[in-house]
């Protein structure tokens, strides 16, 4: 918007709202003072649910903060504009009249004719997850996921090789549709290609496809995944996996866009935008020489790390409460306070599928509507006692019952992690909640003993 303002009164705000209006994304104007001097129809409609929102702070409409986003521990783009002069993006999660979602930010600065910012237009598209896996969520709300959601956002438009990292169960797949789903080649076919345990002749014929009398048994022409993929996305899951050999034709592939079927001299052109995905260390494994650091660059020019679970604890209970709407849409279940709280307390090392496996046996367990802890948890294994000749404890440590050996070793421990409950709630591999209500419990009770 080129238009220069350098004060505005109550007769410029039809002219400004009806500049505002041409824009489809609600958009308001902002002053220096993060008030809100216009807002175009679609921003009334999307965040201002009926309520009179001229004069008010943006900060205050989105989030319902009573101070700007960067005194909220959030990264303010009214902020990093006039720090900067340069129009800044960036993912934020706003209220909406649907909830809370997350909403894409532009920011762009406006001058005076002494070229001082005097006003800002923010524009904002809320993001709409067009999952299409039933019963495999893709939401969260913290800040490890709103990153990595932000980098998908970025990449999803253009035809960049994206290469998905994280453990296993983190929503590798669902990332990969989310980026089919927002690019220009959403109309067309998403084909996954399970690499794992694929050898290099079936690896081969599945991608490229043979002719009629390739080998034994190619009775008939078959196309191949990079076919039916055409126009669309190719995600290759477990990329990781994918035989030695097979990775230089892969590479050629990629560097060319051409390829021959199995049994054919004729080259065919390829036209797809490449997904790869792997829980494996690519960059060891080309160390070690068993991934080609060629294909591993060509795969890789926009890496993006999904979050484990456990770097996400205040995403779990959301996810599992959208579970059960999923699982159990005919039965409506809700997770008791000691169900979410145990929830928060849990590693979950198979992230997300885990939590989904728990989720559906509590189901299956729970007899009324409230999902307690114990329909959660999986049997215990009876522990096998110790023989007479049990080893002897190590020297210095004497025989005290186990919440009293936690609490000596929390103890110990906050000696080291002074002040910082985040970094011991990360090395313990708990939730900074349950790290807290352990830290509380002891101190009540060393209050107790001083009394």
């Amino acid at each position: 918007m080129s238009v220069m303002f350098s004060n505005i009164d109550s007769h410029d705000l039809p002219a400004i709202t009806s500049l505002l209006n041409a824009i489809s994304d609600p958009a308001v104007l902002l002053n220096l003072d993060y008030e809100i001097c216009a807002a175009n129809d679609a921003y009334r409609r999307t965040f201002a649910n009926e309520e009179e929102i001229l004069q008010r702070h943006c900060y205050e409409v989105s989030h319902g903060y009573r101070v700007p986003c960067d005194q909220a521990g959030e990264h303010c783009p009214l902020r990093q504009c006039l720090d900067t002069g340069q129009r800044q993006r960036i993912l934020h999660i706003h209220n909406t009249a649907r909830g809370r979602e997350h909403v894409n930010v532009e920011l762009s600065p406006i001058c005076n004719d002494a070229g001082d910012i005097t006003f800002f237009v923010e524009i904002m598209q809320p993001l709409q997850h067009r999952d299409s896996l039933p019963g495999q969520p893709m939401l969260g709300y913290s800040s490890a996921y709103t990153r990595m959601l932000e980098l998908l956002s970025r990449a999803a438009p253009s035809d960049i090789s994206v290469l998905l990292l994280g453990d296993s169960g983190t929503g590798k797949e669902l990332a990969a549709q989310y980026l089919h789903n927002h690019s220009q080649r959403s109309s067309k076919p998403f084909v996954t290609v399970e690499c794992s345990g694929l050898t290099e002749s079936l690896f081969e014929s599945e991608l490229f496809g043979y002719e009629k009398g390739a080998f034994t048994g190619a009775t008939q022409k078959k196309p191949g995944l990079i076919d039916a993929a055409r126009g669309g996305t190719l995600f290759l899951d477990e990329v990781g996996d994918i035989p030695l050999p097979m990775q230089v034709k892969l590479l050629r592939l990629i560097e060319t866009g051409a390829y021959r079927p199995v049994g054919s001299i004729t080259p065919k052109q390829a036209d797809f935008r490449l997904i790869c995905a792997t829980h494996r260390q690519l960059e060891d494994m080309v160390a070690a020489g068993t991934f080609r650091q060629d294909l591993y660059y060509r795969i890789s020019p926009f890496p993006v790390l999904l979050p484990s679970l456990r770097e996400r604890p205040e995403d779990i209970v959301p996810l599992a409460t959208h579970l059960l709407q999923q699982l159990s849409p005919q039965r409506p279940l809700q997770l008791s306070d000691a169900a979410c709280e145990w929830l928060t307390s849990q590693i979950f090392p198979g992230n997300i599928r885990e939590l989904r496996n728990r989720i559906e046996r509590a189901i299956l367990l729970c007899d009324s509507n409230l999902i307690e802890p114990q329909h959660l948890q999986l049997p215990q294994r009876d522990t096998p006692a110790l023989p007479a000749t049990a080893a002897p404890l190590p020297a210095g440590l004497p025989l005290m019952p186990l919440d009293q050996l936690e609490q000596h070793y929390l103890q110990q421990l906050q000696q080291h992690y002074a002040g910082d409950n985040a970094s011991l709630a990360q090395a313990l591999g708990v939730s900074e909640r349950t790290l807290y209500r352990k830290l509380r419990n002891l101190r009540n009770q060393n209050t107790d003993l001083s009394q």
